[in-house]
Formats: structure tokens, C-alpha cells, sequence
């Protein structure tokens, strides 16, 4: 075990944090939000990435979908997270969702990408997005 950190404690030790990740990417959902008075009144497509620091190695063991988190209740959720009230930023949203997805019990980190495609920018782009990275205390 290495021990690079003052007073011999090991720097990284593999059973305080999981390395699986699991993905769901491209989550499209209809929101209202934005700054914009148009933004809030029509409304826009917003696209969610998230990425989720769980440990695998229950299900893989035991083959069932009680010991690992279920990525289609989690998708839903993700969905009324977007879908409910109006908030005027991304990092407002993408706190809301990073909050859902770690809401799971399961769940020890988060990594959530939301994309603002049809974002009112008066030039041509391919996407607005922001990351952000989220864990348990």
C-alpha cells in the first residue's frame, strides 16, 4: 500500500471509492428554461449525459437489478427533473439532476453534462453544455 501522504496514510485506497462507471448518454428531454422570456414561454430540447461512480460487484455476482442502480427509473427521474420548474441557468439544472442521480443509494459520484443545443446564440454553433462533478460527503 502506498503511503505518500503525511503521516503514512495511504493515498488512494480502492475500497473508499468505486471505479465502475455507469453511463447513460443523450437523454433528450423538452424544458423550459433559460433566461430568456421566449426560452420559458416556447420552451427547448436539452440533452443529459450522466455518468455514475457505482460498485458493480454485487450485481455481477448476484445477476439482479436490486444490488445496482435501475438506469431506467434513474432516466426517468432525470426526465421530471428537466421537465419541472423553470430555472433561468444551467448549473441550476444541471445541480438538480447531479442532486437526483445521487439521491440513489448506490451512487457515490456523479458526473452530469447538460447540452443546451437551441440555445439563443445569434451565430452558428453546435452546442452550449456544461459539466459538472458531484460526490457524497
Amino acid at each position: 500500500m502506498r503511503t505518500d501522504q503525511p503521516g503514512g496514510q495511504p493515498r488512494d485506497r480502492p475500497h473508499d471509492r468505486p471505479h465502475d462507471r455507469l453511463s447513460v448518454r443523450g437523454i433528450e428531454v423538452y424544458g423550459h428554461h433559460g433566461v430568456l422570456a421566449d426560452e420559458r414561454r416556447d420552451g427547448q430540447r436539452f440533452l443529459v449525459d450522466v455518468v455514475l461512480g457505482v460498485d458493480a460487484t454485487a450485481a455481477s455476482g448476484s445477476d439482479d437489478l436490486r444490488d445496482t442502480v435501475d438506469y431506467a427509473t434513474l432516466v426517468a427521474a432525470v426526465e421530471r427533473a428537466v421537465e419541472t420548474e423553470p430555472v433561468d441557468l444551467i448549473e441550476t439544472l444541471a445541480q438538480r439532476i447531479a442532486d437526483v442521480c445521487l439521491s440513489q443509494r448506490r451512487v457515490q459520484w456523479t458526473e452530469v453534462t447538460v447540452h443546451k443545443p437551441d440555445a439563443p446564440i445569434e451565430a452558428t454553433f453546435e452546442d452550449v453544455s456544461l459539466t459538472i462533478m458531484r460526490s457524497r460527503p
